[in-house]
């Protein structure tokens, strides 16, 4: 399976939830808000035998008119009508954004026209109804009674007998994480719930997380078992180190 990380650029968010531009090389941390957390903001492409897969969607920015998803795709040699299917961790604004886009006429439209669309059915009606500023719900309001759009409905399960999902309750009450696995491989993708290697090494505890006591257990139990397994990790929000694999 080849890994394409699509780096939307780096990032500072505090309590007010806004992601503000990060430029490691000239900015300083400490002169932004107390509390301020740097990260970066990057989906990921997978392509396998049977799909080009895409996970979680970027923040939904545009430039020149152009979703920056869809520029970065193209940078790598993709168009975006060749993606397959998009699985979606959770609804948060900063992984949804790049669901949608709008048409000439202002009105919302799927940014990926050909694929279909994996997304829990209990975290879009929990993001419908708590909204902004977690949630974009003008945004991805266009899920609803879409014929791209598969429902899962389950705790865990089979996607196309090789992807693996299942419900954590941890980073949100109805995030999911996956596993690819294909001949001798394994991805994980863990979302939220393990957006940075670090995270994975140490026992820390985020007061963000819906669970951060689980987030942390979850993290250490797939820790052990991925270097067992000799799991690729992908991690969303890290600033240096977007795929890990123990060699």
């Amino acid at each position: 399976m080849q890994i394409i990380p699509l780096s939307e650029g780096s990032f500072t968010i505090d309590k007010t939830k806004i992601f503000v531009p990060f430029n490691i090389e000239n900015d300083v941390l400490q002169q932004r808000p107390i509390g301020s957390l740097l990260v970066e903001v990057q989906p990921f492409v997978v392509i396998t035998q049977k799909d080009i897969l895409l996970i979680d969607t970027g923040l939904g920015f545009s430039i020149n008119n152009e979703l920056q998803i869809h520029q970065n795709l193209k940078a790598n040699g993709i168009k975006p009508e060749q993606v397959t299917k998009v699985l979606m961790s959770h609804l948060h604004k900063d992984h949804a954004g790049g669901i949608s886009k709008k048409d000439k006429l202002g009105n919302y439209e799927l940014a990926f026209k050909n694929a279909m669309y994996y997304v829990q059915q209990k975290e879009f009606q929990y993001a419908t109804d708590i909204s902004f500023p977690s949630y974009m719900s003008e945004e991805i309001a266009v899920l609803q009674n879409n014929k791209q759009v598969h429902w899962l409905t389950e705790n865990s399960g089979l996607i196309d007998e090789y992807i693996q999902y299942q419900i954590t309750a941890a980073h949100s009450p109805y995030h999911q994480v996956f596993w690819i696995k294909e001949a001798n491989e394994i991805i994980f993708f863990g979302g939220d719930d393990a957006p940075q290697l670090q995270q994975m090494k140490s026992r820390f505890i985020a007061k963000y997380d819906y669970d951060g006591k689980k987030c942390m257990q979850l993290r250490q139990q797939w820790w052990q078992q991925g270097q067992l397994e000799n799991w690729q990790f992908l991690f969303y929000h890290d600033i240096k180190m977007p795929i890990y694999k123990n060699n």
